[in-house]
């Protein structure tokens, strides 16, 4: 049996202790969620504007100022922006917007142009758009004031199809858009394959049903001229099972908080008393919190309640083939 080797005084060597782990930097933490999530979560801002707001010195965890957004957070830390108590975070909640043609989708523009924020309610919360449609496309846009559901809407991982009403000049036949069908690429960038058909010719247009899971910059409208063909009309009337229903420019309906979670797969939550409704511009009460959804059941995530039917004179068609989609009951 081996001895306990002797110090160099002749006393036994004292045993070896466990190494003890580098102490973590000040204000590390081992668990809870990144200081960007947590603002954004909160509502305050999506991710991207709450790292630009740490970087500029507005936030402070604990009555210190932080500069990194590298620093994670839990329920007991104090959380200040701008010195102001970073308010409770609410229910997740989402509204359908139409969103007229000449609006850009951002907080602010640089040229001075009007934004959606500038024309939604007053009574509205603040809210984040999930995507975005451009200058000169109209249609459904989702507003969230929770972070991490703008977040997983967006991520291609989701998958959930969005459909167009798209109008171009031109007398296409349905070959012309094999190559959208197979998918393109363009200045080195990979379109995925779009789903077309061909719904009717008007005069010198033609009307076409357009459907895509992913959402570049102007993906359509440069498809499109790849092709030879301009776009004069785009209308978005779905986002995976939400749709335009019979929605008019400028007119909000926030969804019930049901159908939130089950489309989303949210854990149930305590439901607050509903607040006022949020109204739209032309005065009406655009959707209680509590209001039944359109619809029996709420459509399959991915899967719109059915195709479009083909727009009548200049206006697109706001029926749902039948179905009543998760939004406005669609006129009779």
């Amino acid at each position: 049996m081996s001895k306990t080797p002797a110090s160099p005084k002749g006393k036994p060597a004292p045993k070896s202790q466990p190494r003890k782990a580098p102490s973590k930097p000040e204000g590390a933490a081992s668990e809870g969620d990144r200081i960007a999530k947590v603002l954004s979560r909160a509502g305050v801002a999506s991710r991207r504007e709450a790292e630009r707001m740490i970087a500029e010195g507005r936030v402070s965890v604990n009555g210190k100022k932080i500069d990194s957004p590298a620093l994670n957070v839990t329920a007991a830390d104090r959380i200040s922006i701008d010195g102001q108590p970073l308010p409770e975070a609410e229910a997740p909640r989402m509204w359908l917007y139409y969103k007229p043609t000449g609006l850009v989708t951002s907080n602010s523009d640089e040229k001075g142009r009007k934004t959606i924020f500038d024309e939604l309610p007053e009574d509205m919360p603040r809210v984040m758009t999930v995507g975005r449609l451009d200058l000169n496309s109209e249609g459904l846009l989702l507003l969230t004031n929770d972070g991490g559901i703008k977040r997983k809407l967006e991520l291609p991982a989701t998958g959930w199809l969005r459909r167009y009403r798209v109008r171009i000049n031109g007398r296409p036949k349905d070959e012309d858009f094999a190559p959208l069908r197979k998918g393109l690429v363009i200045e080195g960038e990979k379109f995925q394959p779009m789903t077309v058909s061909l719904d009717r010719q008007q005069g010198a247009n033609a009307w076409l049903t357009v459907g895509l899971r992913e959402g570049k910059n102007r993906e359509i409208r440069r498809a499109m001229e790849d092709i030879g063909y301009s776009v004069n009309r785009l209308l978005r009337v779905s986002y995976g099972p939400f749709q335009l229903g019979d929605l008019k420019p400028g007119d909000v309906e926030e969804l019930r908080p049901r159908v939130v979670r089950d489309q989303l797969g949210l854990e149930p939550e305590v439901e607050k008393p509903a607040g006022r409704p949020t109204r739209s511009r032309g005065g009406k009460p655009a959707g209680k919190p509590g209001s039944k959804p359109a619809g029996k059941t709420p459509a399959k995530a991915g899967k719109p309640g059915g195709k479009p039917a083909a727009p009548r004179g200049d206006r697109p068609a706001q029926r749902n083939g039948g179905k009543r989609p998760i939004g406005k009951n669609p006129r009779r």
